[in-house]
């Protein structure tokens, strides 16, 4: 058994995922030892629950054309990690999704990432993921980190949520098209 097949299974064991295990769900993420970008978003949604398929949303379109890739390069690839900050569907709140649980990024990130020597960046994707990350080193908000984006590459590169619930979002900051998109693009370029 791989490494990666062994940690699913200690995850699937741990009494703090003994609700889904025994619903018969698995965690959704993917890691590989040729990765060479992690993208970390928030939770799997209902739907890449439900389809084992994380990112099968408009939000996985929009950000697929973000990055400047197909859904077969996206999916097919090896050179892409998935490591959600929780890697179950957290269920809805009354806007979105609830939070990913705390705890749990802490729990399995650094034993998933110690097994990927060739992570060169990992793409932060949203609050969450970006407050665990960055820590003290995040801005004062989502906005002022990602407007700050070079100051964390080649290391981390911070983004807002590709959610169609961004939309006015993205018409307020013009300069995320015209200044985060290209080097986007560039990353995932040279990483696949």
């Amino acid at each position: 058994m791989n490494i990666f097949k062994e940690i699913k299974q200690e995850i699937m064991a741990d009494e703090m995922n003994d609700s889904y295990t025994k619903k018969g769900v698995p965690p959704l993420f993917k890691a590989s030892k040729y990765a060479r970008i992690a993208i970390v978003g928030q939770a799997p949604g209902r739907k890449a629950e439900e389809t084992q398929l994380f990112w099968n949303d408009l939000s996985g379109d929009r950000l697929r054309d973000w990055m400047g890739v197909s859904r077969e390069e996206f999916y097919g690839t090896d050179r892409i990690a998935q490591l959600p900050m929780d890697f179950y569907y957290p269920g809805k709140a009354k806007s979105g999704d609830l939070p990913p649980r705390k705890g749990f990024a802490e729990k399995w990130h650094p034993r998933l990432l110690g097994e990927m020597p060739n992570i060169e960046t990992i793409i932060l994707i949203g609050s969450y993921s970006q407050r665990y990350y960055l820590g003290k080193q995040n801005e004062k908000n989502l906005t002022e980190t990602v407007r700050n984006f070079k100051n964390y590459l080649p290391e981390y590169l911070p983004l807002v949520h590709p959610s169609p619930l961004n939309i006015s979002w993205l018409k307020r900051n013009l300069w995320f098209e015209s200044d985060v998109l290209p080097v986007l693009k560039e990353v995932v370029k040279n990483s696949i």
